[in-house]
């Protein structure tokens, strides 16, 4: 079934008590189009999840709202505005942030400000963010083996692998993330590992992961060495995850939510999709709000303080910006053509600060020290990934900075 833009009338996806069953949401496909258009919006309503908490203190977020979506650019098939930009690439939710004040904040596809949204890969850069303190308190020690919090990866793939390698995928582990539309391949098998899908019919799954932590024991086969190539692997994320449960005792809702959902002061309450284990999902299951992750982005714009406290450690922030970005692969090339990954970040420009949280189904928050702006998009695309959307996000990014008075 094809997908829909914000100009086309709207399907009746579950209206209706009960809906017909010809708009009932598969649970196969729940993320795949046209049903993610109403999904992303609505995970509580599908899937298990455990919340994480906002604090009792809102951090607040000034309007100064100017027009942009007259402003042309640049795309992929020709000159557009960001009002045909805004249609046609799917968009939930747009929010821009310059010099900490709204500049921009729109909703689209019956998103309001207080819906939750899930942000698939953003989930990373959030994991990794409330990692950061853990490291600061020397909790967590990047340069470890990972082995050393997760003793039993010395029977894996992981072994010999350090925790910095983790965060930057560096590490020699072979998972299978190159089709997310292969029901069978290890990206397949993490739908099935999370509790985000059930067995595909037709599929031998006697010997398949029933949760997450069972899928990183799994991983059995090391295809190069580790250190020497990057390449975006979901997992590894999870195996972070894990470690921060295991040195804290403590959850990863509850970890999120106390080193950084409150401390930024967050507006609503977010959360994550859980495995049978009650694990929640680090690499995709995070849901939250347009406000809220605009907050994140403007705590690293910042540099790392929210008014005068310091939230994320700027060692961690200095790092993501500046550090050790020695490593990509053709597959980021495409994105970002001199681009890096660091601290499950994607660094638009090596030479520069930028730095980016990407989701599949275009999930993005920009963050720009040089213009000093925050751009947070939340979207339905019809697509996993497509480095065409990406060109264009970015350019239209860069279009509204320039008409806003921040060009580089």
């Amino acid at each position: 079934m094809h997908s829909y833009v914000n100009s086309q009338p709207t399907p009746p996806i579950m209206q209706g008590s009960p809906p017909p069953p010809d708009w009932r949401v598969p649970r196969i496909d729940w993320d795949r189009p046209p049903w993610n258009r109403w999904s992303f919006q609505h995970i509580q309503e599908l899937l298990p999840t455990a919340p994480v908490r906002r604090g009792t203190t809102v951090s607040p977020l000034a309007d100064a709202h100017e027009s942009i979506e007259d402003i042309t650019f640049e795309a992929q098939h020709g000159p557009a505005t960001i009002a045909e930009w805004i249609d046609y690439s799917y968009s939930d939710g747009l929010l821009i942030l310059k010099d900490g004040k709204i500049a921009h904040e729109s909703y689209w596809n019956g998103m309001q400000p207080h819906t939750l949204h899930l942000v698939q890969s953003v989930s990373k850069s959030i994991t990794a963010t409330a990692a950061a303190p853990l490291i600061e308190e020397g909790l967590l020690d990047p340069s470890a083996p990972v082995t050393e919090p997760l003793p039993e990866l010395a029977h894996t793939a992981w072994a010999g692998a350090s925790l910095q390698q983790v965060m930057d995928m560096t590490s020699g582990v072979r998972f299978d993330e190159t089709d997310y539309a292969n029901r069978a391949s290890d990206i397949g098998k993490m739908d099935v590992a999370s509790g985000w899908k059930p067995v595909p019919e037709g599929y031998d799954h006697e010997y398949w992961p029933s949760n997450i932590w069972d899928q990183i024991l799994s991983m059995q086969v090391k295809d190069a060495e580790h250190g020497a190539r990057f390449q975006y692997r979901s997992i590894e994320t999870d195996v972070l995850a894990h470690a921060m449960e295991r040195v804290t005792g403590k959850r990863l809702p509850q970890i999120v939510s106390e080193h950084l959902w409150a401390p930024i002061g967050a507006e609503e309450h977010a959360n994550f999709t859980v495995d049978t284990s009650g694990y929640g999902l680090s690499c995709g299951g995070f849901s939250a709000t347009l406000r809220d992750l605009g907050r994140v982005g403007l705590a690293y714009l910042n540099d790392g303080k929210v008014g005068r406290k310091q939230v994320i450690p700027k060692a961690w922030v200095d790092d993501i910006r500046s550090g050790d970005h020695g490593l990509f692969n053709d597959y980021g090339q495409n994105y970002f053509p001199n681009g890096r990954y660091r601290n499950q970040f994607w660094i638009e420009d090596s030479d520069r600060t930028g730095h980016l949280c990407l989701g599949v189904f275009g999930q993005t928050i920009y963050v720009s020290p040089e213009r000093g702006m925050v751009f947070v998009k939340l979207s339905t695309w019809p697509e996993f990934t497509n480095p065409s959307r990406v060109r264009d996000c970015m350019a239209a990014f860069h279009a509204i900075a320039r008409a806003l008075g921040r060009d580089l």
